[in-house]
């Protein structure tokens, strides 16, 4: 069944589950990316093994994971477990032996492009009262001051930036950035959700936040989506050269 969905060079994420061995009962779930590189059976593929800022990241043997497949034909999503991992051809490998069945994944969800993106960002109370019926409300207050931030990653839900100012969980804040889409620098002025916000271990003073839009125009995500498809191209483009 994993054959017929599931193709060699296929992206998949890689979730941690409450068992995984780089994942404590007090910790965020992490989420990291990957493509098919191999099917070996019906029940054991091999994947490249995970980059984050140019870094290998040594994912332990019999770790656990939620395994979310982006296929021709959809999501589709398995728990799976490392059952090896080596270096073939010059490239770090994962053998990843499937605990599940592999189902159709229902829950929309959008994929998530890395980026290193100016931005700026307020709570939206900063400077007054937070405005009542928010959430059927899309505007940008330009009387509040903004701080600097770094987004690190985008998509069609919502983003990950860092930020020296820390919003807490549960939030809303107003953001704007800048994209390239067919060319055209455009600029996005949004409402957003924290849904995560904590101090980095390796960078005191500086906080990751993760935030899911809200009241966002059809358009604008749209646009969003568009960039990532092209961003993604790009990078398959530079890989295959």
């Amino acid at each position: 069944m994993l054959s017929k969905y599931v193709k060699l060079g296929d992206k998949l994420e890689l979730e941690t589950i409450g068992n995984s061995k780089d994942k404590n009962e007090f910790s965020e779930k992490k989420n990291y990316r990957s493509q098919v590189y191999d099917i070996i059976s019906e029940d054991q593929i091999k994947i490249a093994m995970p980059m984050e800022q140019g870094k290998v990241i040594l994912l332990p043997v019999d770790g656990e994971y939620n395994i979310c497949f982006y296929t021709q034909s959809g999501l589709y999503q398995c728990l799976a477990r490392v059952i090896d991992r080596y270096k073939s051809d010059n490239i770090f490998v994962l053998v990843m032996e499937l605990t599940t069945d592999i189902r159709k994944y229902q829950r929309r969800e959008y994929y998530r492009l890395n980026c290193v993106l100016d931005m700026k960002a307020s709570n939206v109370s900063a400077g007054g009262s937070q405005p009542s019926g928010l959430e059927q409300v899309h505007f940008l207050d330009t009387d509040i001051t903004f701080s600097n931030g770094t987004m690190v990653d985008i998509s069609g839900g919502g983003a990950r930036f860092i930020s020296k100012v820390q919003y807490p969980k549960g939030s809303n804040i107003q953001f704007s950035f800048s994209l390239f889409v067919n060319g055209k620098l455009t600029e996005y002025k949004l409402l957003g959700r924290v849904l995560y916000s904590e101090e980095l271990a390796s960078r005191a003073g500086s906080f990751e936040h993760r935030i899911q839009f809200i009241n966002i125009m059809n358009d604008e995500r749209e646009s969003i989506i568009k960039f990532i498809f092209e961003e993604e191209r790009k990078i398959r483009r530079r890989e295959k050269g």
